[in-house]
């Protein structure tokens, strides 16, 4: 029996892992749960999973928690902040960490994990994103294990062989081809987008995920982000990942060798295919997740994705290129924008404008520790709201 720590429980993704988890009481233990500020998501898992340790980011709601669990006698224990995520992700009964806290909030608990050499399946792409070559030499000191998660990377990961980790070109691979839905506007125009709601943006056509994820689909962030993700976990260069979109993902990405072979990992849309792959590998086991009918599919279209109407993903593109800490700038950039357009105070349009009149703001700098990159962080999302407060 494995123990497992949930960074980012009261998620989609979290909530998913757990489903698959409680299909398989004899394979795992719930040992940590963490989250923001969700008391009653929290506390039904609390009484569903009886974890040894739980904690929300958010101290009051950590406090209404501990105050619920001491009611209910669950014999769990509540801790509150950046140390209760720290200490849910280094509980020492741990083995395997569920890395799905959203945004950069989730990079530290992450690496504290790492750093003790655990198996992370990891499902916030801000690690990387954030802290690529940091995040990847910590996990080779350590001898951690790197399981991606989301969708796309998972389905890499299958389509690559044992070795990979020889280099890419050791293993015959020359390209890497990540597969995008296209989001809920792929077929708008760019004067149509002006005017998107944020529960238009949120309305994806496949997926069903949080608000902030939603958006950074539907401005096509979410795979400039896994763009740069991909570079990291796969040691992959920028001009070797290919964004593909796919609009009825179904298959959710691919490798293509230099004998012109294509590998293709396809599956119906549902994130408990690759948490149950994740947390069962090297073996496989059931996901609750439904057999793929071909015959219902029927067709599989592909288009090149258009960089005029989603330049986000040029931007991604960029930043990846710049490498040092232009990628976390543009991280930083996103979120605050896309957590204006929430709250309606920013066009969706302007999304990409924000980002892009910060990165320019911040000339390439070299990301030699996690000081810098968090530094670059913190002042990327100070000029990031001065341009929204001004009206960009």
């Amino acid at each position: 029996m494995r123990g497992i720590s949930i960074l980012g429980s009261t998620g989609s993704i979290g909530q998913s892992t757990l489903d698959v988890v409680a299909r398989h009481p004899d394979a795992y233990r719930v040992v940590g749960l963490a989250a923001n500020s969700d008391v009653d998501g929290m506390l039904a898992q609390c009484r569903r999973f009886r974890p040894a340790l739980a904690a929300l980011a958010d101290a009051g709601a950590a406090a209404r928690l501990r105050a619920a669990v001491a009611d209910e006698g669950l014999g769990v224990d509540v801790m509150a902040g950046v140390a209760g995520l720290d200490a849910v992700a280094t509980h020492p009964d741990a083995s395997d960490v569920m890395a799905a806290i959203v945004g950069a909030a989730g990079v530290l608990p992450t690496l504290a994990a790492v750093r003790l050499g655990r198996r992370i399946l990891l499902a916030n792409k801000e690690a990387l994103v954030v802290s690529g070559a940091l995040f990847m030499a910590e996990a080779r000191a350590s001898g951690a294990t790197i399981l991606p998660i989301d969708s796309e990377h998972n389905a890499v990961f299958q389509c690559l062989p044992a070795d990979f980790g020889h280099g890419l070109a050791q293993v015959g691979v020359e390209r890497i081809l990540l597969t995008a839905s296209g989001g809920p506007f792929r077929q708008r125009t760019l004067a149509e987008l002006h005017d998107v709601t944020p529960e238009q943006a949120c309305a994806h056509p496949n997926w069903r995920m949080g608000r902030k994820i939603s958006v950074d689909s539907a401005t096509m962030m979410n795979k400039g982000l896994e763009v740069i993700e991909a570079r990291w976990l796969f040691d992959a260069r920028p001009e070797q990942i290919q964004v593909v979109v796919h609009p009825q993902s179904v298959i959710h990405s691919m490798v293509q060798y230099v004998d012109g072979s294509v590998l293709a990992q396809l599956g119906n849309p549902d994130m408990r295919t690759p948490i149950a792959h994740a947390l069962a590998w090297p073996q496989r086991h059931a996901a609750g997740v439904a057999p793929l009918d071909l015959f219902a599919v029927a067709r599989l279209d592909f288009e090149p994705p258009d960089l005029q109407r989603f330049a986000c993903l040029r931007l991604a593109y960029d930043a990846v290129a710049q490498g040092g800490t232009a990628p976390a700038v543009l991280n930083a950039a996103n979120e605050v924008a896309v957590a204006q357009f929430l709250e309606r105070r920013l066009g969706f349009t302007q999304i990409a404008e924000v980002v892009e009149r910060t990165l320019d703001a911040f000339p390439h700098a070299h990301a030699d520790d996690l000081e810098a990159l968090l530094d670059a962080d913190g002042r990327a999302r100070a000029h990031a709201e001065q341009l929204v407060a001004n009206g960009v």
